[in-house]
């Protein structure tokens, strides 16, 4: 793939399952025999916390180097600090990997496709704010107008599961 990788957006509030919609969405790409980056947006505030394993890299960090990263085994983890990271600055970074699809957890407001996970029904507004909705996942039947993106529930995996597929072989493979 080129510097134009497919993004797909998992979208939503706090506690609304992206994570756990992302793991499923990496799993099916893998089983189609496509390799995904992955991208989680840390909307808590902070820093995100850092493993054992990057111990040493940052203290090279610390001790002024932009980006430090450690290697074993097959396995890179790198750190970067910088000032109020951009997504585009980081997708850069990912768009160099040899992958096929890149998946970002977060980011509500970027403008890349996304699907959107609905808990609550007081949560709907966020349909009105985000753009470049390709589909909604909600935890209960919702009374939405056809804006022309599939609604599917959280309990019908199997249904949106091939929907992504479907998704991913029209929109971003089919060239």
């Amino acid at each position: 793939m080129g510097v134009n990788k497919p993004i797909l957006q998992v979208t939503g509030y706090q506690n609304s399952g992206k994570t756990t919609l992302m793991m499923e969405l990496i799993e099916e790409a893998a089983r189609q025999g496509w390799t995904v980056a992955s991208l989680k947006h840390h909307g808590h505030g902070g820093t995100p916390s850092l493993s054992e394993d990057l111990k040493d890299s940052d203290r090279h960090r610390r001790a002024g180097a932009l980006a430090a990263g450690v290697e074993g085994g097959g396995v890179l983890q790198i750190t970067a600090a910088k000032e109020n990271w951009q997504l585009e600055e980081i997708l850069a970074l990912y768009r160099s990997l040899p992958v096929d699809l890149l998946l970002v957890e977060g980011y509500k407001q970027a403008e890349h496709p996304k699907i959107v996970l609905i808990k609550e029904e007081k949560e709907l507004n966020l349909l009105d704010q985000l753009q470049n909705i390709q589909a909604v996942i909600s935890w209960q039947p919702l009374s939405v107008k056809n804006q022309g993106y599939p609604v599917f529930l959280l309990e019908e995996k199997e249904t949106y599961k091939s929907w992504f597929v479907r998704y991913v072989k029209d929109c971003f493979f089919a060239q």
